[in-house]
């Protein structure tokens, strides 16, 4: 099993740490539709809003599930 696991959208990327994870089911309780343990993949990004997914990550009580910000890519048009 990797060490990390990562699931992004265009605002950011979540990370799971499936070593860490004490399998609590809060995020699969928290957003069913995004958390689906018996597919794969099993996290399913597009599924809910960028605040709803932050809001939710921020729950985890292992700490496996984080995420960061993905940089946006702006071109200067001068």
């Amino acid at each position: 099993m990797a060490d990390k696991i990562e699931y992004s959208n265009e605002e950011i990327t979540i990370v799971w740490q499936p070593k860490i994870c004490i399998h609590s089911a809060v995020c699969v309780k928290s957003l069913p539709n995004v958390y689906k343990p018996k597919e794969k993949p099993w996290i399913t990004i597009e599924n809910a809003s960028t605040e709803e997914l932050k809001a939710q990550i921020n729950k985890c009580p292992s700490g496996a599930l984080s995420f960061y910000e993905n940089q946006k890519n702006e071109e200067n048009f001068n």
